[in-house]
């Protein structure tokens, strides 16, 4: 199998995994359990999201897109600081609840848009 491959594989894996980690604490802390902040639960979206990004980072240079990024990667690159942004405040437990279900909203929904743009690549 071609590095292409074994990045773009371990990338998407790592994306959905950092999607699936991100709903669970969000429904542990909406179900009133924040006890998942004293568990491995903590860290290990960081762990996984330190492989996406350099699996990300290598693809860029593994494809031929880090001299000339396409508009649909650059689009992907803004939404994905959104997602980060939006999914600091849905953690953040001094945040109002009001603020945390916007926030959560609004990272799930640029996270969905991320998605979409990787698939489709539209321009």
């Amino acid at each position: 199998m071609s590095s292409y491959l074994i990045l773009k594989h371990l990338h998407m894996t790592t994306a959905y995994l950092t999607v699936v980690l991100f709903a669970l604490r969000l429904l542990l802390d909406m179900v009133g359990r924040p006890g998942w902040r004293q568990t491995p639960l903590r860290f290990i979206p960081h762990i996984n999201d330190t492989v996406l990004l350099v699996a990300a980072i290598s693809l860029l240079f593994v494809a031929g897109y880090a001299s000339d990024m396409p508009g649909w990667l650059i689009a992907k690159i803004v939404l994905l600081f959104g997602y980060i942004i939006a999914g600091v405040f849905a953690m953040k437990q001094t945040a109002t609840k009001p603020v945390r279900i916007t926030a959560s909203v609004l990272a799930l929904v640029q996270v969905t848009a991320i998605f979409h743009l990787a698939m489709a690549k539209p321009f």
